[in-house]
């Protein structure tokens, strides 16, 4: 009943560039709505966005999961079914401090110390291979960026003198 428009959802991501993994969790969270309200997609209202939301809240899904639904939801509005009067506020997310590492987890001490000495983000540094790394340049090649733009970063000598006590151990890295 909804396939037509879940191919248009599936087709305005690949226009957008959006990456696979993206648009298939888009078609999921949109079918699922879809199937919620069991209306045609016409028909649906923002009201029909809020009450959706509020009930999958009384199922206990956290705030970044109703906010991934309100964005796949808002995207089906706004680019498939060409409707821009879609306002629903987001969740406000709960920050809870982080349980604190010890001294002697070295994998997750080289990572945080690669984050924060270049500016990394946690999926750039989990594809970090051992030649990306170049001691004699004191640079990082990243690959997987977040825009799809290969780039160099600096890496600290510190933070070269935590990646050699780690490597030696994983010549691949963060794997």
């Amino acid at each position: 009943m909804y396939d037509k428009y879940l191919e248009q959802l599936e087709e305005t991501g690949k226009i957008r560039n959006l990456k696979e993994r993206s648009i298939n969790c888009y078609k999921n969270y949109v079918s699922y709505f879809l199937k919620y309200q069991a209306k045609p997609p016409e028909e649906l209202t923002c009201q029909d966005v809020r009450t959706f939301l509020l009930a999958q809240k009384e199922e206990v899904l956290k705030a970044t999961t109703l906010n991934l639904y309100n964005s796949a939801i808002r995207f089906f509005y706004r680019n498939v079914l060409h409707m821009d009067d879609i306002t629903v506020p987001r969740m406000i997310l709960e920050h809870k401090l982080p349980t604190i590492l010890t001294v002697d987890d070295i994998k997750y001490k080289a990572m945080f110390a690669t984050m924060y000495s270049s500016g990394m983000r946690v999926s750039e540094v989990i594809h970090l291979h051992y030649d990306d790394i170049s001691r004699t340049n004191m640079q990082i090649h990243v690959r997987d960026t977040k825009n799809r733009m290969e780039c160099y970063t600096i890496l600290s000598k510190r933070c070269l003198d935590i990646l050699t006590l780690f490597i030696p151990f994983n010549n691949s890295c963060y794997r």
